[in-house]
């Protein structure tokens, strides 16, 4: 495998770190304390085409391979302290534009492909319920079939971004009795008469990317919105989870690695006892764990993106580096704040907070322990 990047590449991922550093990270603070989305950073990021990197030219996007895009990613998450704004990204793209590519009649995609990749246009996903989070199929969402129109009832929650979405992959079943191979999806465009945005979502972390819960009373969406056929939902889920799981953290490798120079760097400087701190066996540790985190997760970032990139199953290979990634985010994070001691605490050094938001990573797009019931069969247990 050569994990070894061209002129063209390092170029494009250098461009997107230094276009990060210096126009997404100011007023953050203020930001994450208002659960502020940062729209004018996105539409920065659409003009370089982050939001379309994997989606094929003929659609608006740059058609780039999957291990050209978490390098890119990755840049992003190394220069952007905005974890909340490259998770929207993530979002948009994974489980809204690539599913559109996957499953989009011509008539779909031309009407928000582009936009979506140009950055005009903000999409999301709308799968879970009260009684339907990791029992994601459990769903009781319903789409009946009246003439040419499906009408929807149910309720969606944790729909990242929700609030400020253009149009939304919402999953609803058209009998429950045929459980996942009932499940079908459907465009829909907040707005729409009967879905109707119940509540902003406050978190603990990545606070500026808004999320929302939608209630769905006698919704009704004309046929030609139905994404694939029938009972096609579980296969077009398992599609955007497989690439959310392999892509989503790529900007959290990025961010490891920024912590480990921050933490480094205090390391030399800081003193105490007549000294620096590095010095100390047992702070020094850290930061060595820190580096095994981040090259190791790299490491599996880049292999399963390698073997997506030559239309190899990365079905267990994503599920490895959604779990390493997510976990050791959260390690890194939590030895960040120990490395900076009373100042890591404080929320102006901006450490705390990098571990608020690694936190949701070992929750969203599959809890960790839901990614080792996904390996451990693919493991013949």
């Amino acid at each position: 495998m050569d994990f070894s990047w061209n002129e063209d590449q390092e170029q494009f991922r250098n461009s997107v770190v230094e276009f990060a550093q210096n126009e997404l990270n100011d007023g953050l603070l203020e930001r994450d304390t208002k659960g502020e989305f940062n729209r004018e950073g996105w539409r920065g990021l659409a003009r370089l085409g982050i939001q379309g990197l994997t989606v094929p030219e003929e659609h608006g996007g740059l058609g780039l391979d999957a291990l050209t895009a978490v390098g890119v990613l990755e840049g992003l998450g190394y220069g952007c302290r905005d974890n909340g704004l490259w998770f929207s990204i993530n979002a948009h793209m994974w489980t809204a534009a690539m599913p559109l590519v996957a499953f989009g009649s011509s008539e779909q995609q031309e009407r928000w492909l582009p936009g979506l990749c140009h950055g005009e246009l903000i999409g999301g996903n709308a799968m879970s319920e009260p009684e339907a989070g990791s029992d994601a199929y459990g769903m009781q969402t319903t789409a009946d079939l009246r003439g040419d129109r499906y009408v929807l009832n149910g309720t969606k929650i944790f729909v990242t971004n929700g609030p400020i979405a253009d149009v939304l992959i919402v999953f609803a079943t058209i009998d429950k009795q045929k459980g996942p191979n009932g499940v079908t999806a459907f465009l829909i465009e907040p707005g729409t008469p009967g879905f109707n945005l119940t509540k902003n979502v406050e978190k603990m972390g990545i606070k500026t990317s808004p999320m929302g819960e939608f209630f769905l009373e006698d919704c009704e969406i004309p046929v030609e919105n139905r994404l694939g056929r029938e009972g096609a939902g579980s296969n077009l889920f398992t599609h955007a989870m497989t690439w959310e799981r392999g892509c989503l953290l790529a900007p959290a490798v990025g961010a490891m690695q920024h912590l480990l120079e921050r933490c480094i760097q205090y390391a030399k400087d800081r003193k105490q006892f007549g000294e620096p701190i590095g010095k100390f066996q047992l702070l020094a540790s850290r930061i060595v764990d820190m580096k095994l985190r981040t090259e190791t997760a790299r490491a599996l970032l880049y292999k399963q993106a390698w073997l997506k990139s030559r239309r190899k199953s990365v079905f267990m290979e994503a599920a490895l580096a959604k779990l390493h990634i997510s976990e050791s985010w959260v390690l890194s994070a939590q030895d960040a704040i120990q490395i900076h001691g009373g100042y890591g605490y404080m929320k102006e050094c901006e450490i705390e907070r990098e571990l608020r938001d690694a936190t949701a990573s070992r929750i969203y797009s599959g809890t960790s322990e839901i990614q080792r019931m996904i390996i451990a069969p693919l493991l013949g247990l």
